[in-house]
Formats: C-alpha cells, sequence, structure tokens
C-alpha cells in the first residue's frame, strides 16, 4: 500500500498533507503540487540507513535502524479534478 501525499486547500492557499500533517502553505495549487512531487519522490529515494527515534501513539519510545535501501511506495492524490489557482473562500 503507498503513502499517500494530498493536494488540498488550506489556509488561504494550497498544501499538501500526509495522513494528519499538512505542509506549508503554498500561493496557488500548482506551486503545491509541483512540492507534493517533489516529497514524493524523496520519499521514495534510496539512501543511507538511519538510526530514528520515535514516539508511539501509546507514548512508548522506538529506536531502530531504518534502512535506506527500504523505500516506501508513494504517490501523490489532487483533491480537484477541476482547479483554479484561487483558494478556497471562507
Amino acid at each position: 500500500m503507498p503513502i499517500t501525499y494530498h493536494v488540498v486547500p488550506h489556509e488561504d492557499g494550497w498544501a499538501y498533507r500526509l495522513d494528519d500533517v499538512f505542509s506549508e502553505a503554498f500561493p496557488n495549487h500548482a506551486a503545491a503540487l509541483a512540492a507534493a512531487r517533489i516529497a514524493a519522490e524523496r520519499h521514495e529515494r534510496s539512501d543511507e540507513d538511519r538510526f530514528i527515534s520515535y514516539q508511539s501513539e501509546d507514548g512508548k519510545w522506538h529506536n531502530e535502524v531504518a534502512a535506506g535501501r527500504d523505500r516506501p511506495e508513494t504517490e501523490v492524490v489532487d483533491s480537484a479534478e477541476t482547479v483554479t489557482d484561487a483558494p478556497t473562500p471562507r
């Protein structure tokens, strides 16, 4: 199952979202879509092994090595089929 970046209206512009985390706001849809594609590509790119620490939902900290060659598949989903560069009115 791929990791999905969603391009969505956000604040006074556009952003991409991964799960419940938003990127910075971009002034238009095209900029947010381009940034999401770059982020997705980088997420898949093979790199060096890294030591990572993270906190799980139960509050416990975990330490492990993330293999640089074991990268997930990603995709970018655009929230609008017909898009203008105007942000969504509030």
